[in-house]
């Protein structure tokens, strides 16, 4: 394979590209962007990976997790601790049902840009750019907010810069503490129309955190109590901003995407031959692949070659998003011929994006129940295949968002017009998400497979 360097990606085939209209406009914004400091370390992304390795053999379960697209007008820290605080409960939640550590990944702090289905949009026969995320453009359908600003990769930096060191506090400085986590969900489950059933969980987790504490494990004694890992993730969309961002790690000599601790390839530029999987080929990064219905098994086994030729445990997460009616049918042969192959890979559950769904007024919303529904059936696929479902990644927010129907307050498309808030795709709220976490817990409970004992010991 070919020597790789952090600009070889200029030279390959690109899609989902912005029409930069100033050429001279955008180097500079990059040069500036490369003398910045980095926003996440090297030995940060190898801790992610060593985790993700551990999901990978079983031995953990992974929770993705946050908006569709960061908004710049949504930069504030209510915002940010409210998801913050979601992932958390969630993850509580997930733990006690998988009896296994839970890797939380954020949505965070990079989520900006988006790919779109076409390079332009009409209304009305007026015809503009796609709107391709607050990094790239404004999402006002006029010209002027229309046209690709490379210095909105600026804003984008300084407002990942500010929620990382917020997510930072929060993950280290007590709001994290298991007690409080449990808490909160204490108070989820009680005003839940489904209060019975999850009250019963709830009360399971409290008896084991009674336990604990009898056995002295306490906030005061253990720091893993009121602390927690916490990474960040986005998908590596727009290249100009990435490369710029990418550094040679002083412990190492390898190269890191400094942007997050772990970045994705969309379904849309997974080709390949293409720049983005060329330019993440070259990083060491922990990274994902996005698998749709219609991605080919030579071209997924090309791609693992492609991004990881040593095989190397926690550096592929495969991300599933086939719609819950293709789950069963098109992810079976995915997941066999990975398996045949013999790559060390984990798999996660995207079960929003093939579920989204036109309403008769043409709002954009997802169902709840259909993501459940694939969630089940990725389990079941690897159920049956003798692989680990690794974990789940949802689109959602810490808000009381209106943007997807059903979950147990019986939301309706009727309801949509109350908080619909989204520029993007629609996400589940605060309680749907937790809702979900709940009914996963019962899923992986039920699916529970013993534990190694070397897991155990190194818990």
């Amino acid at each position: 394979m070919q020597s790789w360097s952090p600009e070889n990606w200029r030279h390959q085939p690109i899609r989902q590209n912005p029409a930069y209209p100033d050429a001279d406009a955008l180097a500079r914004v990059e040069a500036r962007l490369k003398s910045y400091p980095p926003l996440v370390f090297a030995g940060e992304a190898r801790r992610l990976k060593a985790a993700l390795a551990t999901a990978s053999e079983g031995n953990a379960f992974v929770l993705q997790g946050g908006d569709c697209a960061e908004s710049f007008g949504d930069f504030n820290a209510n915002i940010i601790r409210d998801t913050f605080r979601v992932l958390l409960q969630m993850a509580v939640v997930l733990t006690f049902g998988a009896s296994l550590p839970v890797v939380k990944l954020g949505r965070m702090a990079g989520q900006f840009a988006k790919p779109r289905s076409a390079d332009m949009e009409t209304v009305d026969g007026t015809a503009l750019p796609s709107y391709r995320g607050d990094i790239v453009n404004g999402p006002a359908f006029t010209a002027a907010d229309r046209v690709p600003d490379p210095a909105r990769m600026e804003t984008g930096y300084f407002q990942s810069a500010g929620t990382l060191n917020l997510l930072r506090a929060f993950a280290s400085g007590g709001y994290a503490d298991l007690h409080e986590v449990h808490r909160w969900n204490l108070s989820f489950a009680a005003r839940s129309p489904l209060a019975e059933r999850y009250g019963e969980l709830a009360q399971r987790i409290q008896e084991t955190l009674g336990f604990m504490a009898a056995c002295g494990i306490t906030s005061a004694t253990t720091p893993q109590i009121r602390e927690t890992d916490f990474y960040t993730s986005h998908e590596a969309l727009l290249l100009p901003y990435e490369q710029a961002l990418t550094r040679v790690d002083s412990t190492t000599g390898d190269w890191y995407a400094c942007s997050a601790h772990f970045l994705w390839i969309g379904d849309r530029t997974r080709q390949p031959d293409g720049a983005h999987v060329e330019f993440l080929r070259g990083v060491k990064n922990p990274i994902g692949i996005k698998v749709g219905p219609t991605t080919p098994v030579a071209d997924l086994i090309r791609l693992i070659e492609i991004l990881n030729p040593k095989d190397e445990p926690g550096r592929v997460t495969l991300i599933s998003r086939m719609g819950a009616e293709n789950v069963g049918q098109k992810l079976s042969p995915l997941v066999r011929a990975v398996k045949s192959e013999g790559r060390r890979v984990l798999w996660l559950c995207d079960a929003m994006h093939g579920n989204t769904i036109n309403t008769a007024t043409k709002i954009k919303t997802r169902s709840f129940d259909a993501i459940l529904k694939e969630v089940r059936g990725f389990f079941d696929v690897h159920a049956a295949e003798g692989t680990w479902a690794g974990g789940v990644h949802v689109e959602m927010t810490g808000q009381n968002v209106t943007e997807c129907v059903g979950g147990a307050h019986h939301l309706t498309e009727a309801d949509l017009a109350d908080r619909y808030e989204t520029f993007c795709d629609p996400r589940l709220n605060a309680e749907q998400s937790l809702e979900l976490a709940f009914l996963v817990s019962e899923e992986l409970k039920s699916r529970r497979r013993p534990v190694p004992l070397t897991a155990v010991a190194a818990q």
